[in-house]
């Protein structure tokens, strides 16, 4: 169960998590999925002090999750911004999970929320390795999921949409209930787009490839971060639609997301990933030294990326 800090942040104002944490039943969002949501590390590094993790992205990407779903937060970006950094000062964490929230409120009923107040929260708890740390040093198996990625006719796939998560959820439940770590998501012509949480890579012949942004899948922050780290490493790095039988015969594949981090996945539906059936798969190089590359932005001393760190 979360351990939520006991303050919180609403709409400009510091209060007790406890009682604002109390919604009205009849808040729209509770019914029909018409929300936007963030998920932000923060981590105490080598110094000593703790920073936020491309906090200015993803407040950005929050108001522009609210647009997509056609609704505006009643406090602005900077003042999100700013709620981060004094929910962290407020509950005393050194390294913490944020989640930036927006709902609409109670008001109302239907599909057409016509009055329906948007009510903004920040909140944070400590959370540890989202896959494991054992899947961090030895690498996660995953299924590819009987349920398809949405299309994006279907939904805003750019957005971090409240409703539209029960995709992932069921594709996470389905992996689970079969002894899996994680899922991945094809897309509805059968391409691979992404985890239920997370964005791919794949290493092959020394090359990393992603799907493209225009593919069915959240373009991440976490995955612009590993992109950018590649190619400053000398690693080309191609952005293309990707099959599944290319996936089973990857020399390496890895996970990454705000939760996940930098994730390998040594399996993939009982296939050992960059190795034969008989031989038992090890994290591959590239994707020790992207993870070496990002923890060290995170927690350790690289001071490569200044402007991806704010200080609390």
């Amino acid at each position: 169960m979360v351990d939520i800090g006991a303050k919180l942040w609403k709409d400009g104002q510091i209060l007790d998590a406890k009682e604002a944490s109390q919604v009205s039943l009849l808040t729209h969002t509770l019914h029909y999925g018409v929300g936007a949501f963030e998920g932000i590390r923060a981590y105490q590094r080598d110094d000593g002090h703790t920073y936020i993790f491309r906090l200015r992205e993803h407040i950005v990407r929050l108001f522009d999750s609210c647009r997509l779903a056609t609704f505006e937060p009643q406090v602005s970006i900077d003042q999100v911004t700013e709620g981060c950094l004094q929910v962290l000062r407020e509950n005393g964490l050194n390294a913490a999970y944020l989640r930036p929230l927006v709902v609409l409120g109670a008001g109302a009923m239907g599909l057409l929320p016509t009055d329906n107040p948007p009510q903004t929260y920040v909140m944070a708890w400590e959370w540890g390795t989202y896959l494991g740390k054992d899947g961090l040093d030895k690498g996660i198996r995953c299924k590819i999921s009987s349920f398809s990625r949405l299309h994006t006719n279907v939904n805003m796939t750019k957005g971090k949409l409240t409703g539209q998560y029960i995709n992932s959820v069921m594709a996470k439940r389905e992996a689970q209930m079969a002894g899996y770590d994680e899922a991945l998501l094809l897309d509805v012509n059968g391409y691979v787009c992404e985890g239920s949480g997370e964005n791919i890579f794949i290493v092959k012949g020394g090359r990393l490839y992603t799907p493209p942004a225009s593919a069915s899948i959240l373009p991440g922050i976490t995955r612009d971060t590993i992109m950018t780290l590649a190619r400053e490493d000398g690693l080309v790095v191609e952005e293309a639609m990707l099959t599944r039988d290319q996936l089973y015969l990857a020399d390496e594949v890895f996970l990454v997301g705000t939760a996940a981090e930098v994730t390998p996945v040594r399996e993939v539906d009982n296939r050992p990933i960059g190795c034969l059936p008989s031989v038992s798969p090890v994290v591959g190089p590239v994707t020790k030294s992207l993870q070496a590359r990002y923890f060290g932005l995170v927690r350790g001393a690289d001071e490569s990326h200044p402007e991806w760190l704010t200080r609390v």
